[in-house]
């Protein structure tokens, strides 16, 4: 990992303990139950929430269906909020501090791997995705919400982006997420066949004003960016405010903010009931995915990049 990523990583957890992320997630609880139902979730299901945050959105109402759930995130400082929400709806989830790009778990540990805007501001996106492929079994779903560039909140992004520092070289824009042939090229060469779907979020206010002080006070980038910003707050708030209103999808004074986003769902690329090939004796590809060829295959290779490639390469030898 690069200085320039380690950096960016610590800045990814101060900027989202600064705010209030419990307030933020329950202007979003929809999108978690539309990615919760094109996950086909079961009861008894083994599943993890990928930058998790308050556990509103994925752990605690996967809990409630009967799944056993780990929340994971790099912020543990949201997990105060999260183990009360835990506790107020009656769900258990274990809550584990983790890095989208190294997560502490065995592979193919999870029958669903979730994330709500969470894998979307790791710097490096085919290490995240590897990470989520790794850890989910081979007939397990990777299911994801990310926002659209194009959309509302991918625009208040790119504007707060004018205020701020560019990031360090190599990490990429968590806005890319949202478009299809990116995901595509992420997921694919990972065995990963896609499907999608668009949706928007609405969320509501009295006033573009009362929005502007509510974001203001609870999203973490805009609460850093007011510290940071100092005598020029003003002008980035202005142009914020301005955003809002050409997006409003309300006429009487109020706000009806619609956000945009894309529903992202997973899947390895193999038919179920085939037999498994024979297990070469000299391959050293994870355990449960035999390499039945002699010649030099990237599924030799040790650790997530291997574990990636023997999924991919056993499920081509079967179809």
């Amino acid at each position: 990992m690069t200085d320039g990523a380690m950096m960016f990583k610590q800045r990814q957890r101060a900027t989202w303990s600064a705010g209030k992320w419990d307030r933020m997630a329950e202007l979003i609880v929809p999108v978690g139950q539309a990615v919760l139902a094109a996950a086909d979730l079961e009861p008894g299901m083994v599943i993890l929430d990928v930058g998790t945050g308050s556990g509103s959105n994925i752990s605690i109402p996967a809990a409630q269906m009967g799944a056993k759930v780990t929340g994971s995130d790099l912020t543990p400082e949201l997990f105060d909020d999260a183990r009360r929400r835990a506790v107020e709806a009656g769900g258990e989830v274990d809550w584990v501090e983790a890095d989208a790009e190294a997560l502490p778990f065995p592979d193919n540990a999870f029958d669903r791997v979730f994330s709500t805007f969470g894998h979307m501001f790791a710097p490096r996106h085919a290490v995240a995705a590897s990470e989520m492929a790794r850890v989910c079994r081979p007939d397990g779903q990777i299911t994801t919400s990310t926002w659209a560039p194009e959309g509302s909140t991918g625009t208040m992004f790119k504007t707060l982006a004018k205020y701020l520092p560019p990031p360090p070289e190599g990490v990429e824009s968590p806005l890319a997420w949202g478009i299809e042939d990116h995901a595509r090229e992420i997921y694919e060469p990972l065995g990963l066949e896609l499907t999608f779907s668009h949706d928007t979020n609405y969320v509501e206010f009295p006033s573009a004003s009362e929005q502007m002080a509510f974001m203001s006070e609870n999203f973490g980038p805009l609460v850093m960016a007011k510290a940071a910003l100092g005598d020029r707050w003003p002008e980035l708030e202005a142009d914020l405010m301005a955003m809002t209103e050409e997006w409003n999808a309300a006429t009487d004074g109020s706000v009806r903010f619609p956000q945009q986003y894309l529903i992202t769902v997973a899947r390895f690329k193999y038919p179920h009931g085939q037999v498994r090939p024979r297990r070469h004796a000299r391959s050293i590809a994870p355990a449960g995915y035999p390499c039945a060829t002699d010649e030099p295959h990237p599924c030799r290779r040790r650790g997530p990049a291997g574990m990636a490639a023997a999924k991919h390469h056993y499920w081509s030898m079967v179809q």
